[in-house]
């Protein structure tokens, strides 16, 4: 079963989280991928250290493990974090 373009399998979603964007704070989970309602740009410094500044559109899974979601620079809404485990 897909989910957007994230493939749903043995790996659900154990919880979903809305996220606030903040440039100083990272997010207090860890999440597996992170669910967009209404698409536009996602500013987000990746568990691997990098900062991306990516296009995301409406109802949009993004598979990407993340530890911040920063203000500046986004436009999306309705971000919410998917967690595993």
């Amino acid at each position: 079963m897909r989910l957007g373009n994230l493939e749903i399998g043995a790996a659900t979603g154990a919880d979903f989280v809305p996220v606030t964007p903040d440039d100083a704070a990272d997010l207090s989970i860890e999440p597996a991928a992170l669910y967009i309602e209404t698409g536009g740009t996602l500013v987000v410094d990746t568990r691997g250290g990098q900062s991306r500044t990516i296009g995301v559109s409406d109802f949009q899974v993004l598979p990407l493990a993340v530890v911040r979601v920063r203000a500046t620079g986004t436009t999306a809404t309705g971000i919410h974090a998917i967690t595993v485990g």
